[in-house]
């Protein structure tokens, strides 16, 4: 596979999208992430990351019907594609593989 160049956040937004599946639009990735992360993020980076994971090829989105609880505003639903979901399997391959190099060096475990 190619090198996929992608940061911790662009990668936190792509396994997102996969979660919510057909319902993933900028509000409810942010509130996604917010749930699942407990981190506090900025709807402007959420909307940053989802336009470069779909320019990257990672991401296919289409816009929705107008609502009158938007004022007529169209939501833009994003979801993954092959090549996005190839690129969540080479990064976990990755990091397991990497993380089974780590040796037991007989420290306890701290949680954060």
């Amino acid at each position: 596979m190619a090198r996929i160049n992608m940061g911790e956040f662009e990668e936190l937004v792509l396994l997102i999208v996969a979660i919510l599946n057909d319902n993933a639009y900028g509000i409810s990735v942010m509130e996604e992430i917010e749930a699942q992360t407990n981190r506090k993020i900025n709807i402007s980076a959420v909307h940053s990351a989802l336009d470069r994971l779909e320019s990257k090829g990672f991401l296919g989105s289409h816009v929705g019907g107008a609502t009158k609880e938007r004022g007529g505003r169209r939501k833009r639903y994003f979801t993954i594609n092959t090549a996005g979901q190839e690129a969540l399997n080479f990064i976990r391959e990755q990091r397991n593989k990497l993380h089974d190099q780590i040796p037991n060096l007989g420290l306890e475990y701290v949680s954060i």
